[in-house]
Formats: C-alpha cells, sequence, structure tokens
C-alpha cells in the first residue's frame, strides 16, 4: 500500500466511525440515540487509533492536513508531498461519511431536524462567534500537533529517506490524545482539529441526496479549515523556538 493509499483508507476509517457515532448519538431510532458526548469522544478517539493502525506503517499515519503542513515546516516531511496527502485525506473523510450516511440512511429519513441530519458530518459552534470559535480550533489543533511533534520520531518511506512524521507515536497514545482533546476543550466547536475531517464531509452533505437536509454551512466552513492551520503553524513555530527543530 502506497502512502496516498494509506492516507485516503485510513481517514476513511476515521471518519466511518467518528460521522457513524455523531449518527448513533443524534439521529432518531438508533440504539444508541441520546447516549452522550462520552461516546462520541470516544469513539471519535478510537476511530483515530484504527486509521493510525492501518495507515502508520505505509504513510505514518497523518490522516489531517494540520499534522502534514506542522511535520513539513519542522523538516520532518518534504512539502512536496503535503498536497498529495491533503487530497488523500479529503477524498478519504469524504469516502467514510459517505459509508456512515449509507449505514444510517434509513435513521437520517426519520429524523426531521435539520442541524441533527448535518451533526455527523461537519463541525458546528454551539454558540456562533466567529472569533471565538477560531480561538477554539487554533487551540485544540496547536495541543493537538505539540504533543505529536514531542512524541514523534520521524521514519523512513520505503528507504528512500523521505521522512514521515507519527511512526513512532502508536496509535494509542494518539487516540489517548484526541480523546483527552474532544473531553476538555471539544464543548465549543465540536473539535474539528483537522480540516480535512470538517471539509470532506460538507461536501458530502451538500452532494448527497438526504431527505429533508438542511443548509451545509458553508458560511462557517472556514473555521473548521484555518483555524487547524494556524494552530499548526504555531505548535510547530513553538517547537522551533525551543530548538527543538526537525530532520534537515
Amino acid at each position: 500500500m502506497d502512502a496516498f493509499v494509506a492516507e485516503f483508507v485510513g481517514t476513511s476509517l476515521l471518519l466511518a466511525m467518528g460521522s457513524g457515532v455523531v449518527a448513533n448519538v443524534v439521529l432518531n431510532k438508533t440504539k444508541g440515540q441520546n447516549s452522550g458526548w462520552i461516546v462520541i469522544t470516544t469513539a471519535w478517539a478510537l476511530g483515530v487509533f484504527i486509521g493510525v493502525v492501518v495507515a502508520g506503517p505505509y504513510s505514518g499515519a497523518h490522516l489531517n492536513p494540520a499534522v502534514s503542513i506542522a511535520l513539513a515546516m519542522t523538516g520532518d516531511f518534504h512539502w512536496g508531498d503535503v498536497p498529495s496527502y491533503v487530497l488523500a485525506q479529503v477524498l478519504g473523510a469524504m469516502f467514510g461519511s459517505g459509508v456512515a450516511w449509507l449505514v444510517y440512511k434509513d435513521h437520517f429519513n426519520a429524523t426531521e431536524d435539520q442541524g441533527l441530519k448535518f451533526a455527523p458530518f461537519a463541525t458546528a459552534p454551539a454558540i456562533r462567534n466567529y472569533t471565538s470559535n477560531l480561538i477554539s480550533e487554533i487551540v485544540g489543533t496547536s495541543v493537538l500537533i505539540i504533543v505529536i511533534l514531542y512524541s514523534t520520531e520521524p521514519v523512513l518511506q520505503d528507504g528512500n529517506n523521505t521522512p514521515i512524521g507519527m511512526g513512532s507515536l502508536g496509535a494509542l497514545p494518539v487516540a489517548f490524545l484526541v480523546w483527552v482533546i474532544g473531553l476538555s476543550l471539544g464543548g465549543t466547536t465540536g473539535y474539528a482539529i483537522n480540516p480535512a475531517r470538517d471539509l470532506g464531509p460538507r461536501i458530502m452533505h451538500q452532494i448527497l441526496p438526504i431527505k429533508g437536509k438542511g443548509s451545509s454551512d458553508w458560511t462557517y466552513s472556514w473555521v473548521p479549515i484555518l483555524g487547524p492551520i494556524i494552530g499548526a503553524s504555531l505548535a510547530a513555530g513553538i517547537y522551533l523556538l525551543l530548538g527543538v527543530g526537525g530532520m534537515v
């Protein structure tokens, strides 16, 4: 499995689990309806675990443009590989959320609330204040990236001296990291902390034939894209400022 396919498959699995758990909790007549935030954050964390286990040996399991950008900024990943990784992540997120919709299609049809139909696809703020929402995404992503940077030893792909991040971080620590971010910092915006995780499923909400769906809320969509990129850049800058740079 090459790196592009690995990022696609890993992100697909992440979103199938993540979108799936939100659908299970918020849609009508599911077995898990109204089971709450702990269930959602736990399944998202374990979805990361699954994605990292599968993609890690082949791509380093970034599964997130913010991770790819931060590792490139610190010199631990080639900038030339960033576009292909981001494309694979967005396409994987689209596919995974589409699978979750297919599984829960009857429950989407049984749910009238347009906001609940939207929730399994993309994030939305609990209180819409773009400045505060942006800060929330910046802070959450900064925590994610700074821990990854201080926990990762870059690995080489196929012996060709191409550094791939997260290879030695391990799947379980990443899962715990995402879990604690969701539990502690995720209540304001739904903690996208990943532009692909939000953009890909938002596109799917726009194009899928979801019965009675409402707006895909594109006026908010820039927040879970720009916020994580800023947060990743800040974390990488802090990491470099403290004199613990990556490979050169």
